[in-house]
């Protein structure tokens, strides 16, 4: 893997929202990042896989300042969904530690393989990770291209 652009902030804190407080900041950050600049509703950040996801948020200073989520629609394969991270904070390093840990979280179910559509905007910070393109993704609400990508995880 390669390095990080550069080291995460001293004091930062990935694990899963625990609270109901600490899932709505976790949700507010996802929305205000993936789906308010498209003028999408509070609740479009949700799926209907969030119950039986795994749930990461980057906590620096007690503000969640990134998050991500990991599901598994088969017992081999894990899906990524849903990253983001406080603009404010990006290119820290932030978005690569809590990938790293949902990387680990799939390794531990067995899982052989990580897919996620990657807005095309963010292509590179997936193939600095070992991610390769697989394939055209989803258009999403008709505007917002995304590429299919995938890693294959190792023993």
């Amino acid at each position: 893997m390669t390095g990080h652009p550069e080291p995460s902030p001293t004091g930062l804190i990935i694990r899963r929202p625990e609270t109901d407080r600490e899932f709505e900041a976790y949700f507010a950050l996802r929305w205000a990042v993936l789906r308010q600049p498209w003028n999408r509703p509070g609740g479009s950040e949700r799926d209907d896989r969030e119950d039986d996801a795994g749930h990461l948020m980057a906590l620096l200073d007690g503000r969640v300042v990134g998050v991500g989520r990991i599901h598994f629609p088969d017992e081999t394969r894990a899906q990524i969904r849903f990253m983001a991270v406080n603009p404010d904070h990006a290119g820290r390093g932030i978005g690569s530690r809590i990938l790293e840990r949902l990387e680990a979280l799939a390794r531990a179910r067995g899982a052989g393989l990580i897919e996620l559509n990657a807005r095309k905007t963010v292509i590179s910070f997936y193939r600095n990770h070992n991610y390769e393109e697989a394939g055209e993704g989803p258009l999403l609400w008709g505007r917002i291209p995304h590429v299919v990508m995938r890693k294959r995880l190792g023993p």
